[in-house]
């Protein structure tokens, strides 16, 4: 029975992971709680990795947040993920760990890339400036990935998810991401009885939503992929792989899934004054497709599942 270690178990995607692998049955899950393991801290995940004899990592954890959070904290964001992923795949070969998936982000591509965005995108143009202290990290965990593999004939593979949304989601009102941002502010105002919700911009710009439990099976897809395949559909220098729908919608369109999924009954109103930032976002997933996997839930399969999440822990959540 292969340990394998999902690092980030209690995050949004770690958790997905850990729910698959577990309904796929026959492997031995190692997790460890964030106050018992640092993984910034270079002796204690060497301590780790020496002592749990792992076969195989997934490198799920990461310091993440929205635009405001990006905004606020660019340095502990570059810096705790350079040092977690840094400091998990070099203690992962160092103790003998042949198989390992990195998550990166979209958000690694250039600000203007051509849409969709290919894997070739990669390097080929400046970022967008508010998150790219977390883009550059996890760049860098791509090439740490490359290039031990080149060194060191490792199996360190990584995808790329689009925006991600879900059960475990982080709903804080300021450092969240717009699908969990948006429904708790919904689903505030439906119990105050407000007339409206207001939402940033004019709702033209498209964006790309990818539910977890679609990008958990992903993962464990792509790990699970004989290592000539995943070879034969990427390159030595150019090895991640997107993972997303293919498809996008309009904030507008997600605000008004959204209107119904919560049962909100009053007007959705568009500051025009804010910003719309990019305005499209969309991944080329024909990489993945070749490889045999495909998203299988809809926006609004996914949407009232994790409304679902939501109402069940929203004494919680209204606490973070």
């Amino acid at each position: 029975m292969k340990r394998v270690f999902v690092a980030g178990h209690r995050g949004m995607v770690g958790s997905a992971i850990v729910r698959k692998l577990n309904a796929i049955g026959g492997f031995d899950i190692v997790s460890r709680e964030r106050e018992s393991l640092d993984l910034t801290s270079q002796t204690d995940v060497q301590g780790f990795f020496r002592s749990e004899k792992i076969d195989q990592v997934y490198l799920a954890a990461a310091k993440v947040g929205g635009i405001h959070a990006n905004n606020v904290y660019p340095a502990q964001f570059i810096y705790e993920n350079l040092m977690m992923e840094s400091n998990i795949i070099h203690q992962a070969y160092a103790t003998g760990v042949r198989q390992l998936l990195f998550l990166g982000s979209s958000c690694i591509y250039p600000k203007l890339a051509a849409q969709p965005m290919n894997e070739a995108s990669l390097l080929n143009g400046h970022l967008e400036p508010t998150n790219e202290p977390y883009a550059i990290a996890k760049i860098a965990g791509i090439k740490l990935c490359e290039s031990y593999n080149r060194q060191y004939g490792v199996d360190y593979r990584s995808v790329m998810p689009t925006n991600l949304y879900g059960e475990h989601d982080n709903f804080h009102p300021e450092n969240s991401h717009v699908i969990p941002a948006m429904m708790r502010r919904f689903h505030e105002a439906k119990l105050r009885g407000d007339s409206s919700v207001v939402v940033w911009g004019t709702g033209t710009p498209k964006r790309e939503f990818l539910y977890v439990n679609d990008m958990a099976e992903a993962c464990v897809h792509v790990m699970q992929l004989d290592q000539a395949i995943y070879a034969e559909n990427t390159m030595p220098m150019m090895t991640h792989i997107n993972v997303g729908t293919g498809k996008d919608c309009s904030i507008r369109d997600l605000a008004e899934t959204m209107r119904q999924v919560v049962g909100f009954t009053g007007d959705i109103v568009f500051d025009t004054g804010k910003p719309d930032g990019t305005p499209r976002k969309l991944l080329d997933v024909s990489c993945i497709n070749n490889m045999g996997w495909e998203a299988s839930v809809s926006l609004s399969e996914g949407l009232t599942s994790t409304y679902r999440w939501f109402l069940e822990n929203a004494a919680h959540l209204r606490a973070v």
